[in-house]
Formats: structure tokens, sequence, C-alpha cells
């Protein structure tokens, strides 16, 4: 399982398997996010088979779609507070972690959009969609 490690507490990744949440308890996360729709490819596995591990894990779980015709998707500020509690370490995932690149950096304060935006830039991720919503605030 690849992930990208944005903060002390948040990681993104792309899309896990049920069988990635052991792992992903194991390593310490509380929260696991899931950013991708359903259906948005075939052979992903569903919500409810991500949900059923995550609880399994003893993981708190949060089923979040988001697409770029919905970005930053109505469950925003939930993932922001989410995101922003280091008691419950976050681990995100969609089809590529982009997604959910985006979604950390446009929901950072302003002072440390540079900061996480050069993070997550390190790793390749494209910011389209946060530079996108950024600049309607």
């Amino acid at each position: 399982m690849h992930m990208y490690k944005l903060s002390e507490h948040v990681a993104v990744a792309p899309q896990i398997l049920p069988t990635d949440v052991p792992a992903i308890a194991a390593a310490g996360y509380k929260v696991l996010i899931n950013n991708r729709p359903d259906g948005e490819d075939p052979n992903q596995p569903s919500n409810a088979e991500i949900e059923a591990a995550a609880l399994a894990a003893g993981l708190e779980y949060h089923y979040m779609p988001v697409n770029g015709m919905n970005f930053p998707g109505p469950g925003f500020d939930q993932m922001t507070d989410l995101m922003d509690d280091p008691e419950r370490p976050v681990f995100a995932f969609c089809r590529s972690g982009t997604r959910c690149a985006n979604l950390w950096v446009s929901s950072r304060e302003p002072a440390q959009i540079n900061d996480a935006a050069a993070v997550a830039q390190g790793y390749g991720l494209d910011l389209g969609f946060a530079q996108h919503y950024l600049s309607r605030k």
C-alpha cells in the first residue's frame, strides 16, 4: 500500500483494499476517510466493504465522496475538523490520493497553505482543484 504523509497526523493514499485496513490501524491512524464515490471504477471495492473492514479494525469511518464537479464536497467542513484533530490521526483515500491532498491543502489556514501545497507538490500531486477552490474564496 502506497501513501503520502502530508503532516504528522494526516496521510492520503490511492485506492485501498479492505485487506489494507488492519495495517492502517496498526500504523496508528484512528480515522479512515473515503473520498472516492462508489462506482467510479467497476473494480474498486465498495464503500460498504471498506467500511466493514474499518469498523472491524476499530477505526472511525467516514464516507465523503468528492469529484471534480462537487469539489470540495458537502462534507468539507467536517473533513477539515477531522484533519485538524491531532488526537485522531486521519488516513484518507481516493483513486490516486490527489483529491484527498487537494482537500487537505484547501482546508489549511491561509498562513499554512503555501507550506501545505509544497508538501503535496513534493509528492508530485496536482493541486488544480485546491488552486481553483482557493481562488474563489
